[in-house]
């Protein structure tokens, strides 16, 4: 009787274990790209692809090709942003340029920071009413910017509010009314949506700004990994077998994993879902 239970226990157990390993065995599309480089979802789990060259490439969930844009200045983009509703986002810091394009991949704007007194960019990224954010390292400031008129509305000198040594960041990127500065090997700054310093997160093992819900995403050691930004806790959110240097995206309905050559797409699993 005590085999018979403890088979009944373990057969229960694996098959658990088993659904959440097998929770992303088939993806509903692959999306092969020998030059991929940044990528982006919008609110429509439109899928936008950059490659070393700054075109970008639009898909649907399918994994069809929906549109193409390939600027005049070509060079690598260091951010492309299409999380917001109706416009998407790509900066450049080999151009020092920044363009903004309707979600059919038509310019609406392009600048240049210098323009607006930015002598270094290296990180940027759209925000709410008309905002860019740009992290200018000539000066080591977070700067706020109104991009229709071309004007720095604030500037946030980092070096003299952070303990962070290794001032060099890498993406910037605003969500829920508070900006995510990610700082490689480091972890991530924190602010509010007029710059101000809201948290020092030593996360050194992010290498890409995934956020859902509440929660930061990576992948680490045959896991998906999350941290709680409420409650400020690391947690194992599911088992997932990837290659290294991969990472994941969620968006409205589908979660991708993007791999070096590749992006395959996936529902959303519900490990995910059920988070807080």
């Amino acid at each position: 009787m005590r085999w018979v239970l403890s088979f009944v226990f373990f057969w229960i157990n694996w098959g658990v274990f088993s659904q959440v390993e097998d929770a992303l065995s088939k993806p509903i599309a692959e999306i092969p790209l020998q030059e991929l480089d940044q990528v982006s979802l919008d609110t429509r789990d439109q899928i936008y692809v950059s490659n070393p060259q700054g075109d970008i490439f639009l898909f649907n969930t399918s994994g069809k090709q929906q549109n193409y844009f390939s600027p005049a200045r070509q060079a690598k983009l260091s951010q492309l942003e299409a999380a917001w509703s109706v416009t998407i986002f790509s900066f450049s810091e080999d151009l020092q340029e920044y363009r903004i394009l309707d979600r059919f991949l038509n310019p609406i704007a392009e600048r240049n920071f210098l323009d607006a007194s930015v002598n270094l960019a290296k990180a940027a990224t759209l925000g709410n009413n008309n905002i860019v954010w740009v992290w200018d390292e000539s000066d080591l400031s977070l700067k706020r910017m109104d991009y229709l008129r071309n004007l720095i509305l604030d500037v946030q000198p980092l070096n003299l509010i952070t303990s962070v040594k290794n001032l060099q960041i890498s993406a910037l990127k605003e969500y829920k009314n508070r900006v995510f500065a990610l700082i490689p090997d480091e972890g991530v700054l924190i602010f509010d949506n007029q710059g101000n310093l809201l948290l020092d997160l030593k996360l050194p093992q992010l290498t890409k700004l995934s956020l859902y819900k509440d929660y930061l995403l990576w992948l680490e050691n045959g896991y998906l990994m999350g941290f709680n930004l409420s409650s400020r806790t690391v947690e194992e959110i599911q088992p997932l077998k990837t290659q290294a240097g991969s990472y994941a995206l969620v968006g409205q309905t589908v979660f991708l994993l993007i791999h070096s050559e590749k992006i395959e797409v996936y529902p959303i699993p519900e490990s995910l879902k059920e988070l807080q």
